[in-house]
């Protein structure tokens, strides 16, 4: 319904006793299956020209590779006490996410985002790799930084943007993955039930969500994440 579901199953890999590095990457790979299944439904609002598309792809798997490595070289307690910064910027990602979009486009950078010069795909490549190094890191809230950079060039369409927003973030979770199964830093016993679980999770929740109501939506899922980010700098600090 909110999308990732990181602000519960991280904190609740976590409270198993699970050490957070290892629960970082073994909730990047159970949640990945199901953000790669979206997808399918995406694909055919993909409207995006090659000369964007091709560098925002090569600099996901990019950043995505780089974040997850610093992350398996971050010491256990090192990333313990960034774990309430990263909950609590992922929380406001997802609070201000909207407005950020919105400001974002009120200054995009040009009126046809499909004619753009070389110089704004260079940044927007670039800023995209910062994304992918976050999202390989740890990723809670990628999609609303992705959506204002889309924004900033242009795009005014919501389904495509959510169509490029997807794609892009199932190659930096990609490229994460990859990397926590070869680093075998993933706990495969929890990660199988967490599949099944996301899977059933998604499914239902997609159901749901067009149902309920959007804006008590997004104040459950800001009070989970601020509760979550409370309690670990109340307990870490």
């Amino acid at each position: 319904m909110a999308g990732g579901g990181t602000f519960i199953s991280f904190p609740a890999l976590m409270a198993t006793g699970v050490p957070a590095v290892q629960a970082n990457a073994t909730n990047t790979v159970a949640l990945w299956p199901g953000l790669a299944a979206s997808t399918g439904a995406y694909l055919k609002r993909l409207d995006t020209p090659r000369p964007l598309l091709i560098p925002l792809l090569v600099t996901s798997a990019v950043g995505g590779f780089a974040g997850s490595l610093l992350l398996l070289k971050t010491p256990q307690h090192v990333f313990m006490r960034l774990v309430p910064w990263l909950l609590l910027s992922g929380t406001l990602l997802f609070t201000f996410g909207n407005k950020i979009r919105a400001i974002a486009g009120q200054k995009a950078v040009m009126e046809d985002w499909r004619a753009l010069t070389w110089q704004a795909i260079v940044v927007a490549s670039f800023v995209e790799l910062l994304i992918g190094i976050y999202g390989g890191y740890f990723g809670a809230g990628i999609g609303f930084i992705t959506l204002a950079m889309l924004a900033a060039l242009g795009m005014d369409d919501i389904h495509a943007m959510g169509a490029i927003r997807t794609l892009l973030a199932v190659v930096i979770n990609a490229a994460a993955v990859l990397m926590f199964v070869i680093a075998r830093a993933v706990l495969w016993p929890q990660c199988v039930v967490m599949i099944a679980g996301a899977t059933a999770g998604g499914w239902f929740g997609a159901h749901y969500a067009q149902k309920a109501d959007p804006a008590r939506v997004r104040r459950v899922i800001i009070g989970i994440g601020m509760a979550m980010s409370a309690y670990y700098f109340i307990t870490v600090y």
